[in-house]
């Protein structure tokens, strides 16, 4: 069968592509920026990459007639652009629009648990989502998850950060909201396990592991999978505001998705009974070894995707193509070349930067910059990145995107989305021998400049130590 994935680059397409592809189904994957669609991943003759943004009806063009299913997976919570409700329902009637002139006989979309009365903002824009592509004639399936617990996941990385880094928590009281978390490998039997059965056309349904808990007690049995010991003491007096913040300085996340986050957890998401999982033959996972088993991922180097690889800068939405060619005109760059006597290992060195192998040179500096990056409202440098060795275009690396991996090339690019007065880039590359380290800032206005010319002087030794590093090792 021919199957449409959108939302190709996200944390779950990424997921289900390998499963449909061992099927031996024929995929298309819907990109707004194919650059970023790693295929290299995927060494696969029945994998295609289009070029379509469901916010640009024009684009539409470009999806192939000859479908016989499409899941929907698009969500704009992390979006700092707009609001996510008028952007969430422009894009489900866009792809429905889209859709109606294909052969498809079924929508497939993913969404939250809405069983209550009174709904955050993001799961009343996931219900008006389910609403809008119902309207279409394609008969639509939907599953409605809750926490999805699995390496590279949003709800786990928090969680992981949470309890990781605070011995003792002082949380907000919706720690004591009940909900039903489902392990990654689960959604995805769902997932793939629903295409193209008739039974389950026109039909809603809620997936959920096998355990009911509270955000407080999944914070606990977390900590006792990992074998930390941790206390929780949950008061009534954080506002949501306050419990945003929270979230956003303690752990990765941006602030923008802590706020939805929060707005969200104070819900209940607990499962309304239903047949699914009995008709598909799915065993539930229960979620200390749905822990167990991401960590067993992460231990492995096996992380094939996170909610860290959306994109925070708004410029890059124009396309990651637009920044390979880095400016010239009207920018500060600061060039240093070393020669080298092993390449191999120079070029291991350069794809393992950032993460937990740091910046080679003045890595204290670098964790200041993270800092003061995350209190003007920055990503700071907590994204980390998701493998300690591999590294492609559209990945994030602490709080820098990636625009070029390139080892036939020799050169990696980086493009800064910290807080900055202008643009920035650091480009790696080998020339034979040499060793070419280029960062380029291209200010915006008068504060642009002031800004280059006021951390100018750290330039000098954290830029120098970091390609002798990188060339020589630490023997340097």
């Amino acid at each position: 069968m021919k199957i449409l994935l959108t939302g190709a680059t996200g944390y779950i397409a990424q997921r289900l592509l390998p499963v449909l592809l061992e099927g031996g189904h024929e995929v298309v994957c819907c990109s707004r920026d194919k650059y970023r669609f790693n295929k290299e991943s995927f060494a696969s003759a029945k994998l295609s990459v289009i070029e379509v943004d469901f916010l640009k009806r024009e684009t539409l063009k470009e999806i192939p007639a000859d479908i016989d299913a499409a899941y929907y997976l698009i969500h704009s919570m992390s979006s700092t652009t707009g609001d996510f409700t008028t952007l969430e329902a422009t894009a489900a009637q866009n792809f429905i629009d889209g859709i109606k002139h294909t052969k498809a006989q079924q929508i497939i979309y993913l969404s939250g648990i809405v069983n209550e009365k009174q709904l955050s903002k993001h799961l009343r824009s996931r219900q008006n989502v389910e609403t809008i592509l119902a309207s279409g004639k394609v008969p639509l399936t939907t599953l409605k998850a809750g926490i999805i617990v699995g390496s590279g996941s949003a709800s786990f990385e928090i969680i992981r950060d949470l309890v990781e880094k605070l011995p003792v928590m002082i949380a907000p009281r919706w720690l004591s909201t009940a909900c039903q978390p489902i392990a990654i490998r689960n959604v995805i039997e769902f997932l793939a396990g629903v295409l193209l059965r008739k039974e389950t056309f026109h039909h809603s349904y809620d997936i959920g592991g096998p355990d009911i808990l509270s955000y407080k007690q999944m914070l606990l049995q977390f900590a006792e999978v990992r074998r930390l010991k941790r206390r929780i003491l949950v008061v009534p007096v954080m506002t949501p505001k306050l419990s945003s913040y929270w979230l956003y300085f303690v752990t990765s996340t941006s602030y923008t998705l802590a706020r939805n986050l929060v707005d969200s957890m104070k819900v209940e998401v607990v499962c309304t009974p239903n047949n699914l999982t009995r008709l598909l033959g799915i065993q539930l996972i229960p979620y200390k070894k749905a822990i167990a088993m991401a960590f067993d991922k992460i231990e492995q180097n096996e992380v094939v995707s996170s909610w860290k690889d959306a994109l925070t800068s708004n410029i890059l939405n124009r396309g990651i193509a637009q920044h390979i060619e880095v400016p010239v005109n009207g920018c500060f760059k600061d060039v240093r070349k070393v020669e080298v006597q092993n390449v191999d290992d120079v070029m291991n060195r350069i794809w393992a930067i950032g993460g937990s192998t740091g910046w080679y040179y003045g890595n204290w500096l670098w964790t200041i910059r993270g800092a003061m990056d995350k209190m003007v409202g920055g990503v700071g440098l907590r994204r980390g990145r998701k493998s300690p060795t591999k590294i492609y275009a559209g990945d994030s690396l602490d709080f820098w995107r990636v625009l070029l991996a390139s080892k036939e090339q020799k050169r990696l690019l980086l493009y800064a989305e910290m807080k900055l007065p202008g643009e920035a880039w650091l480009e790696f590359k080998l020339n034979g021998t040499t060793l070419e380290q280029t960062a380029t800032f291209r200010p915006l206005g008068l504060w642009g400049r002031l800004y280059w010319y006021a951390v100018l002087p750290f330039h000098g030794f954290i830029f120098k130590g970091m390609i002798n590093r990188l060339a020589h090792g630490n023997a340097s």
